[in-house]
């Protein structure tokens, strides 16, 4: 692995949400890049070398990072294959190389406040992550450690993109679905650092639309599903955007990880990042 350092003597960093709205406004872009490493998947350049999974995912952030408001590893790509340090390492990289774009940490944690306690150690200190995925199935007490840090982003599962995402999220209570009591709760209760969003997935654009006119232009949306899920980038927009036209993290993983499986691959990847943030841009 190469070396880089464990800490660095740069200046402290904005919070979350203030670095995210730079973002929107001076890199004009909405782009999440999202970073699920598979190296079955990486170019045969790749094969057999030890530091694979940094050495790849630190060229894909280094060619994407002009086209994005974010980058989002998903923990359980590196810890299958035994790469936490990797992680470590790429989130370290981005800091000190990028650092005006912040890191959200996909792990959709959820459990008891003791234990969330640790799993919020694991995010804000041990990666250095800017921001996290949370799971609200467990109530108030489960995510208020995270909460509590005022500074990060609490990034809570709303409506979810996959096909199973109804089973539990539409289910009636009280005569309205459970993903739109999740919405006001965080919007009206739990956000009272400013620092919440909610996921929503792009492929759900009615539920985004439901999901904006409950929690107002304040609360972000991070919005997976777009590209090989099948997510419609216009309906996305239309539908979930603030009235200055972003408050929108609009994900994207494997179109751009995978852009090109040649020598070209970074490069690819680069150009995939640039096409989905103009494609968004013109519809805001």
């Amino acid at each position: 692995m190469s070396p880089i350092p464990s800490s660095t003597t740069t200046e402290p960093m904005r919070s979350f949400m203030d670095r995210l709205r730079d973002r929107w406004h001076d890199a004009d872009t909405l782009v999440c890049v999202g970073l699920d490493p598979e190296p079955a998947k990486f170019p045969a350049r790749f094969a057999g070398q030890p530091n694979a999974i940094f050495e790849f995912c630190r060229d894909i952030v280094d060619a994407t990072a002009p086209y994005a408001c974010a980058f989002k590893p998903q923990i359980a790509h590196f810890a299958a294959a035994e790469a936490e340090e990797a992680l470590r390492m790429l989130i370290l990289h981005i800091r000190l190389r990028h650092p005006h774009v912040p890191v959200i940490l996909d792990s959709k944690r959820g459990d008891i406040g003791s234990t969330a306690q640790h799993y919020a150690r694991e995010a804000f200190e041990r990666y250095a992550a800017d921001a996290v995925t949370v799971n609200p199935y467990m109530g108030r007490d489960s995510a208020q450690p995270f909460l509590d840090h005022a500074d990060k982003g609490v990034v809570i599962l709303c409506r979810t993109s996959n096909p199973g995402a109804g089973d539990l999220q539409d289910l009636l209570v009280d005569g309205k679905p459970l993903y739109q009591h999740v919405a006001a709760k965080v919007a009206r209760e739990w956000n009272e650092h400013g620092n919440c969003a909610l996921v929503v997935g792009a492929t759900w654009p009615e539920q985004l639309r439901e999901v904006r006119a409950i929690v107002g232009d304040q609360v972000p949306f991070l919005v997976p599903g777009v590209g090989a899920q099948g997510g419609d980038v216009r309906a996305v927009v239309s539908n979930a955007r603030n009235r200055d036209g972003d408050g929108l993290v609009i994900s994207s993983s494997r179109a751009i990880l995978y852009a090109s499986s040649g020598d070209d691959y970074a490069e690819a990847a680069a150009n995939a990042a640039r096409a989905l943030r103009d494609e968004i841009n013109l519809y805001r």
